[in-house]
């Protein structure tokens, strides 16, 4: 395979893995009232595989991951978890504040 044929490739693949990655995140996400909206999905596709994928999808053990890693989670995600109503953005703020604490008493203490 040449060096131009592999960057072609590369360019239909992506949009093509996006599209499993939120296919497979379809049930991955989603809430006692029923599943999460395919914005979300799309939106955190990233962040589920970065951190979650361990997890099946439709698994409570899937929500339980995203929020542990809530302070990783893309802003994208993050910007789409509010939107949907899945997290408030005070709780968001919340928890920005709690982990800039954190690292300023880190900071302070070395």
């Amino acid at each position: 395979m040449t060096p131009n044929s592999s960057i072609a490739t590369a360019r239909i693949f992506s949009p093509l893995r996006i599209a499993l990655a939120a296919f497979a995140l379809t049930g991955a996400l989603t809430t006692e009232a029923g599943a999460v909206s395919l914005t979300v999905k799309l939106a955190c596709a990233n962040d589920y595989y970065a951190y979650c994928s361990q997890h099946s999808p439709g698994s409570p053990g899937v929500r339980q991951c995203m929020r542990a890693h809530g302070s990783q989670l893309s802003q994208r995600c993050v910007s789409a978890l509010i939107s949907a109503g899945e997290v408030s953005k005070t709780e968001v703020e919340r928890r920005k504040a709690v982990a800039s604490a954190r690292r300023s008493k880190t900071a302070s203490a070395d």
